[in-house]
């Protein structure tokens, strides 16, 4: 059975940096596409970084040069780095599982992902 599991959320201060981190099991995730997304009550889920099964990675274009998100096969692990961190970063963060292989860019529709983790809160104070 797929299981995701992501910690590191927490309160921080406008311009700090949190690490996530999301444990996978149950799938040889090398092979698949891993993605950050994140949500606010009363909005929808939205993309924030993917990489795919072959490094190549997307960020939606407001956390572009703040976030990196990477990947460790060995140990089934994605991190998402956030730095620079505004109040507008505050949300639930998800990661999820996408595509086996697949294109050479990872996708950033939710519906292309299939496993998703319970999600960790993070939280930007001004």
């Amino acid at each position: 059975q797929v299981q995701l599991v992501e910690s590191g959320g927490g309160l921080v201060q406008t311009g700090g940096s949190l690490r996530l981190s999301c444990a996978a099991s149950g799938r040889t995730f090398s092979t698949y596409a891993m993605g950050w997304f994140r949500q606010v009550p009363g909005k929808e889920r939205e993309f924030v970084a993917a990489i795919a099964w072959n490094g190549n990675t997307k960020y939606r274009d407001s956390v572009k040069g703040r976030f990196t998100i990477s990947r460790t096969n060995d140990k089934n692990t994605v991190y998402l780095q956030m730095n620079s961190l505004t109040p507008e970063d505050t949300a639930v963060y998800y990661c999820a599982t996408g595509p086996r292989f697949g294109s050479l860019l990872p996708p950033a529709s939710p519906s292309e992902y299939d496993y998703w983790g319970q999600g960790t809160q993070v939280t930007v104070s001004s």
